[in-house]
């Protein structure tokens, strides 16, 4: 009997530019942006540790170093905590930092979009499944958006997995759409995917969300793959042309998502986490409501 494929390795992208969040991103990455105390990429980061995964690969861009600095030691820091008797702290940051080689960054140089930030990072993928995390989309649930792909995954080794969620037909527009088969559970077979479709023409209210599992197949795909709108090359294009040869399935997030690319979405996100701290959850309901009572 052959050992269980195993889901190691996640790409995660963090080369934008985050322009809808000018002036705050001039200096700081999106993917610093907080959520309550915690910075998105450190969500993500969390995410796929649940799911397993061993091995973190950030392809990065200009600018982009404090998030090396983030998953680093800060002795300086360190030292004043220990020394002032902060252990609870110490302790989170020594909680947050991976363990030494579980991370790798590589540089995208021009800005040619998704699918040529995950082909950068084909060298150190290798031959092997493996799982993309996109940082300004945060999935709350338990277990995680990335653990619940896993679970199919576990079934279906040789499949190209996507969360998908439900989406009001007035936002489709904004989104990839997919067209699925019959539902088994949470999942469906997908048989195509629309990048941002008309009004009316969208061929089912399921949006692909910011988690994939892929097959090593897709870098080839992209490698071949010809640029699309703006010259870039687009994720969406060599998925759809990697269906003709592999199978794709959809697996219906059981959760909360929440698009902080979009200045709504970062608020709903930091608002529904603060709520749901259990250190100042009560205080901030009882604010908000103070609040909206001005309003």
């Amino acid at each position: 009997m052959s050992n269980p494929i195993k889901l190691r390795k996640a790409v995660v992208p963090v080369a934008g530019l985050g322009t809808r969040f000018l002036p705050a991103t001039k200096a700081i990455p999106k993917e610093m942006l907080p959520v309550v105390d915690k910075p998105l990429i450190q969500l993500v980061v969390e995410e796929a540790r649940e799911a397993g995964i061993e091995q973190f690969i950030f392809v990065t861009g200009r600018n982009k170093s404090v998030i090396e600095d983030h998953f680093d030691r800060h002795h300086e820091l360190e030292i004043l905590l220990a020394a002032r008797g902060r252990t609870e702290e110490l302790e989170i940051l020594s909680r947050d930092i991976p363990e030494t080689g579980t991370i790798s960054f590589t540089r995208q140089q021009d800005p040619l979009g998704l699918g040529h930030a995950i082909w950068c990072a084909r060298h150190l993928v290798g031959h092997e499944p493996f799982a993309v995390l996109l940082p300004d989309v945060i999935m709350k649930s338990k277990p995680g958006c990335l653990q619940q792909l896993v679970e199919v995954f576990g079934s279906h080794p040789q499949a190209n997995l996507l969360a998908i969620d439900r989406e009001a037909e007035e936002n489709l527009s904004r989104y990839g759409v997919v067209s699925i088969g019959e539902w088994s559970g949470n999942s469906c077979p997908i048989s195509g995917i629309v990048e941002k479709p008309s009004p009316g023409t969208a061929p089912s209210n399921l949006i692909v969300s910011g988690r994939y599992v892929l097959q090593p197949q897709i870098f080839a795909q992209l490698e071949s793959q010809q640029p699309g709108i703006n010259g870039e090359i687009h994720l969406t294009d060599a998925m759809l042309g990697l269906m003709t040869t592999q199978s794709f399935i959809g697996v219906l997030h059981q959760g909360k998502t929440f698009d902080c690319g979009d200045k709504i979405g970062f608020l709903l996100a930091n608002a529904a986490y603060g709520l749901a701290d259990e250190r100042f959850g009560h205080i901030l309901r009882r604010e908000l409501v103070a609040l909206l009572s001005q309003s």
